[in-house]
């Protein structure tokens, strides 16, 4: 959990690689749905392109049908879900009927400012959906794909503006979130700035002991 832009795909995936579990990220699967003009991409586009939460029905069935398929049996690592307070029902529902429980739920803090930066420096090839930042990490040519050769391009949901309503959304959807696992005693929070390695290190440690 966290902010856009915070690391959660980042953290996310290095723990998929440590713990062999699969990395189901609701993110990924809509940009594919919509990338493959499919029922279901057509209807969350403009939702992903403003930067607005997807409807939690349309999130629900995408969760369902994912956390049922059979590399979930051992264990699993949701990324971008839950966002919303009705979305935890949601997905309690789909854990009482697979018969498992949350071993815990990961905040990734930082500041505002820090995301705004983060975000609005990233770039991303539409080719072979490599992911370059401007001051971090930047590719060999300017604007040009080390991989592919591709133009690289700037997603619509993370220009300032969008970037700045997607904030608010979280401050007002997500946030909320965060405060019942924390009473359910299940909420682990993690400073998210620095390092990737570094933030690792410190989530790891919280994963160990949940």
């Amino acid at each position: 959990m966290g902010m856009p832009g915070v690391g959660k795909g980042t953290q996310a995936a290095l723990l998929r690689d440590g713990l062999g579990l699969p990395h189901v990220s609701t993110g990924d699967l809509l940009r594919e749905a919509v990338r493959a003009g499919s029922s279901l991409g057509r209807r969350v586009k403009e939702h992903v392109d403003g930067g607005t939460l997807v409807p939690d029905e349309l999130m629900g069935d995408v969760i369902a049908e994912r956390l049922g398929q059979a590399d979930t049996a051992q264990g699993f690592i949701l990324d971008g879900f839950p966002r919303t307070v009705p979305q935890v029902g949601i997905l309690d529902g789909v854990l009482e009927r697979l018969a498992v429980e949350l071993d815990a739920a990961v905040l990734l803090a930082a500041e505002e400012a820090e995301i705004v930066r983060r975000l609005g420096g990233r770039r991303v090839c539409p080719g072979c959906d490599a992911v370059y930042h401007l001051d971090n990490r930047p590719p060999r040519s300017a604007g040009i794909c080390d991989g592919c050769g591709a133009a690289l391009v700037q997603r619509p949901d993370d220009t300032e503006d969008v970037v700045r309503g997607r904030l608010r959304v979280y401050r007002e959807q997500t946030a909320p979130v965060a405060e019942i696992y924390r009473r359910r005693g299940i909420l682990r929070v993690i400073d998210g700035v620095g390092d990737a390695a570094d933030v690792h290190r410190r989530l790891r440690a919280e994963v160990g002991r949940a």
